[in-house]
């Protein structure tokens, strides 16, 4: 019987695949990996409905934008400090058992969120606060879950394990942010919550379900010299360093989430469908992008591939800004091309842009976890993670504040997609022009 934890090596020379179609082999071979992938995926169709809709609550309670993108400041500093305290405790103790901690955090501020919707609640701070918690119980369950994942299958099935994370996470975000849109509208925002709440068990039974998954190599236990242990380590991972300062750029500078509310209450119409509709766009870019990575795996020079995806990402994002200038300089735009109060050829060119700009996000996430995954030794591998969780839930929230900021200085939605796609195009030329080691990264070498 083999040991999930400690895959059989591969004792024969394999031919490369070269489907165009996503690789199912990590499924058929490790069945713990098969269930945490379909419970977390399940799980994060209701994460993404809270997602949406404690953003549509706290714009309807404050019609202010800058409202909605300070979810962001008040959960940043805990998450990262908690993260990163999560990725120490997943390299000292068994990671299963950290995993079901956080996800219990996480299921209980769900549920404090939900009580409040049903209740009747038109206080906005404690919204704040339970998003909060919810956050950093997310963000350490997130440290330890993707440390788990080189232990359940072989190095060259990490590239496919992302981009099947790659489709779990494009439909949890076509699903979720659309089923939001269309239960706020019709049922409120009680029964919305409620979906979250029952959908979480299903992660919760995954790791249950885990065998034991104890770190390798004697880590030191969490506290100060732990973390300076794993600060040593990434100051000498320039190609790790490297892959998430690409991130921080793209997501600081990219995300344009908080205008999504405004834009369909006042640009192009449509209200909670259209922050629907946006948001499912983006994750449908992201899943096409998965579900057609079959030639990824292929792909040796990652670095090179993560600067490339980030830049279309760049241009994606200065399209959609344009959208918005037009349509702002535009208004409603004829009347024969609006449906039911929606701005049709606005919103289907907002929508392409963003559905490019999730493609490109999925293709350099899906390099950047490889190269964390391959080139980290396991004893490194909670904090590392910890760090890189960090670095990808953070980066949308600093991102979130700076376009809220941008909405209110200038006083239109338009500002901050376009100045940002320019900065992401430009900063990622100069980082790969300097980081040779990152431009020349060889998936058949890794090196951290």
């Amino acid at each position: 019987m083999s040991d999930p934890d400690h895959p059989a090596p591969v004792t024969a020379v394999e031919k490369p695949r070269r489907s165009l179609f996503v690789d199912l082999t990590p499924l058929r071979e490790s069945p713990p990996f098969a269930r945490l992938w379909g419970g977390n995926a399940i799980a994060g169709i209701g994460s993404q409905i809270t997602v949406v809709a404690v953003g549509l609550q706290i714009y309807d309670l404050t019609g202010s934008t800058l409202a909605v993108s300070l979810v962001a400041l008040f959960a940043l500093g805990p998450m990262v400090v908690f993260g990163l305290y999560g990725g120490m405790l997943a390299d000292v103790f068994d990671r299963r058992r950290v995993a079901l901690i956080s996800a219990l955090v996480a299921w209980a501020s769900t549920g404090g969120i939900c009580a409040l919707a049903w209740a009747g609640s038109e206080a906005v701070w404690p919204l704040y606060l339970l998003t909060m918690a919810n956050t950093v119980g997310a963000t350490v369950f997130a440290s330890a879950d993707t440390a788990i994942t080189p232990r359940l299958l072989r190095t060259e099935l990490l590239p496919a394990a992302s981009a099947l994370n790659g489709i779990s996470s494009g439909i949890t975000i076509t699903v979720g942010p659309a089923v939001a849109g269309v239960l706020v509208a019709a049922v409120g925002y009680g029964p919305t919550f409620s979906i979250d709440v029952v959908t979480f068990t299903c992660a919760f039974l995954a790791v249950v379900l885990l065998p034991p998954i104890v770190p390798e190599g004697g880590a030191e236990r969490p506290g100060l010299r732990s973390l300076v242990e794993g600060a040593r380590f990434l100051r000498r991972a320039a190609n790790i360093r490297t892959s998430f300062i690409a991130d921080i750029i793209a997501m600081t500078f990219g995300q344009p989430r908080v205008l999504f509310p405004a834009a369909g209450a006042v640009l192009i119409g449509g209200g909670a469908v259209t922050v629907g509709v946006l948001t499912a766009a983006y994750a449908v870019g992201g899943l096409l992008s998965s579900v057609f990575s079959g030639p990824l795996g292929q792909v040796r020079a990652q670095g090179r591939a993560v600067g490339r995806a980030i830049t279309v990402y760049g241009f994606a994002m200065l399209a959609f800004g344009l959208v918005l200038l037009v349509q702002s300089l535009e208004g409603h735009g004829r009347v024969s091309q609006q449906w039911n109060g929606v701005h049709l050829p606005a919103l289907a060119a907002a929508a392409a842009a963003l559905l490019v700009a999730g493609g490109a996000d999925n293709v350099s996430a899906i390099f950047r976890g490889t190269i964390l995954q391959a080139s980290a030794p396991d004893a490194m591998r909670g904090r590392i993670q910890s760090v890189f969780i960090v670095v990808v839930t953070a980066g949308p929230r600093v991102g979130d504040l700076y376009i809220g900021l941008m909405s209110v200085i200038a006083v239109a939605l338009w500002p901050g997609p376009v100045l940002g796609g320019i900065l992401i195009v430009a900063l990622i030329f100069v980082l790969m022009r300097t980081q040779r080691s990152f431009r020349h990264y060889d998936a058949a070498h890794p090196v951290p």
